[in-house]
């Protein structure tokens, strides 16, 4: 290659390079602000709820269904907790309490299903699915999953023990102790969000998002997803739901995936994804991963197919019309 050859290359890339962030800060400005103007307010009124004891009174009463599947009552204040916050402070109900290793790990995935509600409800809303379908869908899918789990999973007497124990803290530290994890929630929203779009129009721009997607076909296929989805479901089980929702509402905003493509990705995604750190973190307290990510994975399969089967009925009795 010539020195003229190469320096049009190097000045090509570039301007790629250039206009991709160009084209990335904008979309990331949009969505940190969504996505803040919902976690913050979601995190004071939890936090509210958690001080007056609101959020244990109701766990109380919902306890006995989870007794139905085979688990303690206290399994409730541990799901309503990973559903309404997040996975870091289910963890730390989890080893505040003395409870079987079986029955940690069918908590640890049916937590994995169901945390982050509000926020992940949202993203799977802005991209095309009915919010009322999302959530029953990770109700019963958490349950249901449980359920199997408990049935499937060897008896054993090992406890998972902790020294952490439970207080109840001033309002002003835990108003405190808010204050700085919002803080650190809008840093960190704020960098992986631009540094991700940049990233993904990068992608786009050099063709590897394509390469990505043809790659992926086969397993696309087993899923009974469509390709265009490849790309936002790479998204979804790496970075999770709310940290992904960029990429993810770019490809549907911009035509790259079909709002009827998105809500079959979003049946899947809603109960199997963030395939990484989540459960990385469940490990750190002896959950063994391959628990965590097999059955989710199948059972996102399973709605998948479902889902396809209850709209080839619906296209069929439309027609009979």
């Amino acid at each position: 290659m010539s020195v003229r050859q190469t320096i049009k290359v190097e000045s090509s890339i570039k301007n790629k390079i250039r206009e991709s962030i160009k084209l990335a800060l904008p979309k990331a400005f949009e969505t940190i602000k969504w996505l803040l103007s919902i976690m913050i307010p979601v995190s004071f009124v939890v936090m509210i709820l958690n001080y007056t004891g609101i959020l244990a009174l109701v766990s109380s009463y919902v306890s006995p269904a989870f007794k139905l599947i085979g688990l303690p009552g206290e399994s409730a204040f541990i799901l309503l907790t990973s559903i309404f916050t997040n996975i870091y402070t289910a963890i730390a109900v989890i080893t505040s309490l003395e409870l079987e290793g079986r029955v940690v790990t069918i908590l640890a995935v049916m937590c994995l299903v169901a945390h982050g509600f509000i926020i992940e409800t949202a993203v799977l809303k802005k991209t095309g699915s009915s919010v009322i379908r999302m959530i029953l869908l990770r109700l019963f899918g958490s349950f249901a999953i449980g359920a199997i789990l408990n049935l499937v999973l060897p008896v054993d007497k090992s406890q998972i023990v902790s020294s952490i124990v439970l207080m109840q803290e001033s309002f002003f530290v835990m108003l405190t102790v808010w204050f700085q994890s919002t803080l650190l929630l809008i840093i960190k929203v704020t960098i992986l969000i631009t540094l991700l779009m940049i990233f993904q129009k990068l992608l786009e721009s050099f063709g590897v998002i394509r390469w990505i997607s043809k790659f992926l076909k086969p397993l696309q296929l087993l899923m009974g997803l469509p390709e265009s989805t490849s790309f936002s479901w790479i998204v979804a089980n790496t970075l999770g739901l709310a940290y992904g929702a960029a990429i993810i509402m770019e490809q549907v905003e911009e035509g790259k995936m079909k709002k009827e493509d998105a809500d079959l990705l979003n049946h899947h995604i809603a109960v199997s994804h963030s395939q990484l750190e989540d459960p990385l973190l469940f490990a750190a307290i002896g959950v063994p991963l391959g628990w965590m990510i097999v059955p989710r994975l199948i059972l996102g399969i399973v709605v998948v197919w479902l889902r396809r089967l209850e709209l080839l009925v619906i296209s069929k009795f439309k027609s009979k019309i």
